[in-house]
């Protein structure tokens, strides 16, 4: 799952995208609302943290100009405008949360869980078969065994059990969970899901994951 993280100060951005990383999230981080305006234009993301007293552009600007755009990405404002007409005004401007600093970390984190669950999972424990995948812990298991998956073996595995019998592309992986703009070989995906694989196969799957040559992969139950 990729977030958006605009705030200026540097040393809280910075603590922001290390509680980010280590919760499975991938996370871009600007410091101005020009960049974070560019950055929703161009980019796709699970989720947006914004600041409202930001330079070029405050984040109620942003947020009022993303949503003239349609750019419906569920918003979270981190702010320490904490007075009730502030807080009004936020969610007034399309905002679907908003969060007064200082902030609890379980909080923050609870609140961007509960606003980007998909309506039509609304349990934090995905099942496809067999195997389960808790969206708190990052544990896939099944009946006594589980794996605690690392960062983007969790998203990859989020992925294709929020969508089963759907193919998902590797372009589409490479999107949503390294960036446009990643490093990463467009091959890493076959790594990942090569790990996957493996822990399926531990765990006694009866359900695996299915290359289609040109296509991408689909999660499917496995037959004898």
């Amino acid at each position: 799952m990729r977030i958006l993280l605009a705030e200026d100060e540097r040393s809280l951005s910075k603590a922001l995208v290390k509680i980010f990383e280590i919760n499975n999230y991938s996370v871009d981080a600007v410091y101005n609302g020009e960049d974070a305006l560019t950055y929703l234009e161009t980019e796709v993301y699970d989720a947006v943290v914004l600041d409202i007293m930001m330079p070029k552009f405050n984040g109620i600007d942003v947020l009022k100009i993303a949503r003239c755009k349609n750019i419906d990405v569920p918003v979270l404002f981190l702010t320490a405008k904490s007075e009730i007409d502030d807080i009004v005004e936020g969610l007034d401007s399309g905002a679907n949360d908003y969060l007064t600093k200082p902030f609890d970390t379980k909080e923050l984190l609870a609140r961007i869980r509960a606003m980007t669950r998909p309506r039509e999972c609304s349990s934090n424990i995905l099942k496809f078969g067999n195997i389960s995948l808790n969206r708190s812990t990052y544990e896939l298991s099944s009946g006594n065994k589980s794996f605690r998956l690392a960062n983007k073996e969790f998203q990859m595995m989020e992925m294709l059990m929020i969508n089963p019998n759907q193919i998902i592309s590797v372009e589409r992986f490479m999107e949503k969970i390294w960036g446009f703009d990643t490093d990463a070989e467009i091959n890493v995906v076959w790594v990942y899901i090569s790990y996957l694989r493996k822990k399926l196969k531990a765990l006694n799957a009866d359900i695996k994951i299915k290359a289609l040559r040109n296509a991408g992969y689909t999660l499917e139950k496995a037959y004898d």
